[in-house]
């Protein structure tokens, strides 16, 4: 204990107080200096929040070096600060080359800016996901099909990008598709990563779409390597669902006026005033496997076009 505290003693008071202070200030570069170092403590996150702090913090550590080499004449000072400029240097160039690499075409770019960045995703994040779909936006012409009811296998998950796709089952109409939404989400979602099926609805373009499209097997790997984008895609998904779900019940009316909700189907006659009995509806109401977007068959005195 004695050798601990002399040794304590001898680092803090080996050397003299401090009995008289300098009259005259530092030279400006040391001024400037510190200003740096100030401003660059300020920055933010993400790349440009680095680009900024190192930028700053560079030229802080820069104008230490030569305030310590004109004025000070230390060289143990201007080392260590031309260290940290060398290592700040660095560290500029190298997220500088992270942003570059990490740029996008006008689609992608704006598809990150509407649906990705107000969750919150990073752009290398963002990159990976891109890269699944091999950086390429599909074009579908008007009139031209994107999935065939009962033809087309659901190997594939797409986000429209701009333009209308409507949805129909047997000729009737079921709802639309707008952009930044899912072409696909209730087929994904219905099937198992090792399970197949074919769609039971057709959907059409109506006007001239652009559409981005992930691989089934490409996109599971992903998901296997990186599971925050696993559970980032599973939110946009449901959401997506729902909000189908939402514009199917839309469509779904009851005599008298009242609205048949599909979510409900076991309860919808309890809105119905002094209405009859009626049949009691089937036990289950699941969706059948590979046919998400159909609802359950209304009873027989619901006023529904689409088909049971």
């Amino acid at each position: 204990m004695g050798e601990n505290a002399s040794f304590w003693e001898s680092l803090i008071y080996a050397h003299p107080t401090c009995t008289s202070w300098k009259q005259e200030a530092e030279g400006s570069i040391y001024h400037l200096a510190s200003i740096f170092f100030v401003v660059g403590f300020m920055g933010g996150s993400g790349f440009f929040g680095l680009l900024y702090v190192f930028s700053l913090l560079g030229l802080g550590f820069l104008c230490s070096s030569v305030w310590a080499w004109l004025d000070v004449c230390a060289a143990d000072i201007f080392s260590w600060n031309f260290v940290l400029f060398a290592i700040c240097f660095v560290q500029f160039v190298y997220v500088t080359y992270q942003v570059r690499s990490v740029a996008f075409d006008r689609e992608f770019q704006e598809l990150y800016s509407a649906l990705f960045q107000p969750l919150g995703i990073s752009l290398t994040v963002y990159r990976k996901i891109v890269l699944c779909c091999d950086a390429e936006v599909v074009t579908l012409e008007k009139e031209h099909c994107y999935a065939m009811q009962g033809k087309t296998p659901i190997d594939k998950l797409s986000l429209l990008v701009s333009g209308r796709i409507r949805v129909t089952v047997d000729g009737e109409f079921l709802h639309y598709i707008f952009p930044l939404q899912f072409l696909d989400s209730p087929e994904w979602d219905s099937l198992r990563p090792t399970e197949e099926g074919i769609f039971q609805v057709t959907l059409t373009a109506e006007t001239d779409c652009r559409y981005v499209a992930w691989r089934r097997k490409k996109l599971y790997l992903l998901f296997a390597k990186h599971r925050f984008i696993s559970r980032l895609f599973s939110i946009l998904i449901g959401s997506d669902i729902a909000e189908k779900l939402y514009a199917l019940n839309d469509r779904v009316h009851v005599g008298q006026g009242f609205r048949y909700d599909i979510r409900l189907p076991n309860f919808y006659h309890v809105a119905l005033p002094e209405t009859p009995p009626v049949l009691p509806p089937p036990r289950s109401h699941r969706l059948q496997r590979g046919s998400p977007r159909r609802p359950p068959a209304a009873p027989a005195n619901c006023g529904s076009f689409l088909a049971p």
